[in-house]
């Protein structure tokens, strides 16, 4: 399963680091191990890595209704989102 790294702006770094609604959306997807990381000269940057079972599955579900309503109330900027893939 490989390892995830998403990095991408946010409205409110608390506010997305509080939220329990990414653990429970990418749960549902079966991504596990699920870390948070801040960039501390940025605060509206931020990160997450993970272990996601079907990389296409999940990038598919980012575009999706639900998807796009989950980002938005994590205040997730769409659009910087960067995926970086184990190889």
């Amino acid at each position: 399963m490989p390892t995830v790294i998403g990095y991408h702006h946010v409205t409110d770094r608390d506010h997305w680091l509080s939220s329990d609604l990414r653990e429970k959306r990418f749960g549902e997807l079966g991504i596990t191990n699920i870390r948070t990381y801040i960039d501390p000269t940025n605060p509206a940057r931020v990160a997450i890595s993970a272990d996601v079972p079907d990389v296409d599955a999940f990038v598919a579900w980012l575009r999706t209704e639900d998807g796009a309503a989950t980002a938005k109330s994590d205040g997730v900027l769409l659009d910087t989102i960067v995926l970086l893939v184990e190889s």
